[in-house]
């Protein structure tokens, strides 16, 4: 339920554009950092013939009941295998991945669950379609699966790029027996870039897309590969672009917002109110908040949108209603803390007795060192595999991965695990939606028909300096 405000507005699903690219020691805006921005080219850089990972010594792969795949590395070492209906494949392991085609190892298909369920209307349409080449008929054997990356890109849109597919190479070399053959190329951040890229990867068999990161350019992908009816599993956190074929695998708000109002609620939470500023994540955030409220049970006295740094009025409205709310919604992060503080402390709101609930946004040691914000709840997805994946990936390539590249290893994993274990039918909707979903390096996720994606999440609690799980990520889906 949702009370009229004079400023309750309803924000539509946003690119988050100029949102700047933080390394995976250093806070975070959505969960991720916000990457779709246009970005200009420099020099091109040759990445046809990537310097090889090394081998990760023997990872888990566990598919769970019939579809769920666990993607995750279980990086402390365990023997490869993955199990579908009850029959456990141990494949032999290798010196180093083949992409030999070789049919008699793929699993025969099998049935699939129904497809996901979705909340959320379909967003609309991407650009309308352009002309593309014949498609190739898919193959039985060895599919082709193409990473469509901005490598040539400048700034931090090409370093997201590199460490991306660093973190796919690191996934292929982490197979000990691929039912893929993986190929890289660069679309140079751009739409044009991107529609020349996916359309030499049609021509050359492609049977899935995994990128781009942009919208614009995961707009222009989708043009070329919807009509060959090839999907494209993305990284941009614009749920604008998702749709039929097209779907994202990246860290969206809206699981944040629905994970930390089911954890209120189920801690006795009533009634909400909400402060959100006007940028494209809070414009994300608001297309959410509503009908997760709904979902579970929460009046939503106010709304109130400010310009980010002018926090003051809004919180003056939300005082206002204090003795009315018992938790208050902020989808700050770092770099409004300190503002937040302020206005919150000025209008006389106070958070000892009032609940205040977050993102992932909140991960941030400036959030964790500013008292009003102490004993806050927060969601995100679980660090334990990322921190572990880091570990690795610093080992292979000397630096530190963007919080995002466990979406490309993850994204490897899922296409290998669908091959195998799926057969023929391993990229239909049906395939790519199952209800059950996955298990990655951040814990479980599913596909969704509508092109979005859901997670499981922990929820934290800000304590002195830091935070702390309070509780766990579920460990499957209703």
């Amino acid at each position: 339920m949702v009370e009229p405000s004079r400023s309750n507005r309803m924000g539509q699903g946003a690119d988050a554009t100029g949102f700047a690219l933080r390394r995976c020691k250093s806070s975070r805006y959505d969960g991720v950092m916000i990457l779709d921005r246009e970005t200009s080219v420099t020099s091109a850089q040759d990445h046809s013939n990537p310097t090889r990972a090394p081998r990760f010594d023997g990872q888990r792969f566990l598919l769970i009941a019939g579809l769920s795949l666990c993607l995750g590395v279980a990086l402390s070492g365990c023997v490869a295998s993955s199990r579908l209906g009850g029959g456990l494949i141990s494949p032999a392991p290798e010196a180093a991945p083949s992409t030999a085609q070789n049919d008699a190892e793929a699993e025969p298909p099998v049935a699939s669950g129904p497809i996901a369920g979705t909340d959320l209307p379909p967003p609309g349409e991407a650009a309308p379609a352009v002309a593309a080449p014949a498609a190739p008929p898919p193959q039985s054997g060895t599919p082709k699966i193409v990473l469509l990356l901005p490598l040539s890109a400048s700034g931090a849109t090409g370093a997201a790029a590199q460490a991306l597919k660093n973190a796919a190479d690191l996934a292929m070399a982490d197979l000990s027996s691929p039912s893929i053959e993986l190929v890289v190329k660069d679309e140079r951040g751009t739409p044009d870039g991107a529609r020349e890229a996916a359309k030499q990867a049609l021509a050359e068999g492609a049977s899935v897309i995994i990128g781009p990161l942009l919208a614009s350019s995961v707009q222009a992908t989708a043009s070329v590969m919807r009509p060959a009816s090839r999907p494209v599993i993305a990284f941009s956190t614009d749920i604008g672009v998702a749709g039929r074929g097209v779907y994202l695998l990246s860290f969206l708000p809206q699981s944040d917002v629905d994970r930390i109002l089911s954890y209120a609620a189920a801690k006795g939470k009533k009634s909400i109110a909400a402060l959100i500023p006007d940028t494209a994540y809070g414009n994300a955030v608001n297309a959410t908040l509503q009908s997760s409220a709904a979902r579970n049970g929460l009046t939503l006295k106010t709304i109130e949108r400010y310009t980010p740094g002018a926090m003051d009025a809004a919180a003056l409205r939300v005082g206002a209603l204090k003795d009315q709310i018992d938790a208050l919604f902020i989808a700050e992060n770092g770099d409004g803390a300190a503002a937040a503080a302020k206005a919150l402390t000025s209008a006389g709101i106070d958070t000892k007795k009032i609940q205040l609930l977050g993102t992932s946004a909140w991960d941030d040691p400036r959030v964790f060192t500013t008292s009003v914000f102490a004993n806050g709840w927060f969601a995100q997805p679980d660090k334990a595999g990322f921190d572990r994946f880091a570990e690795k990936y610093r080992t292979a390539y000397g630096t530190e991965p963007v919080r995002i590249a466990t979406l490309a290893y993850d994204a490897v994993f899922l296409a290998n695990a669908l091959k195998k274990n799926r057969g023929d039918q391993a990229y239909d909707a049906a395939s790519l939606t199952a209800p059950e979903g996955a298990v990655g390096i951040d814990g479980l996720f599913r596909l969704r028909s509508d092109g979005t994606n859901e997670r499981g999440l922990v929820v934290m609690q800000v304590t002195k300096g830091g935070a702390s799980k309070i509780d766990a990520a579920p460990a499957s889906f209703p």
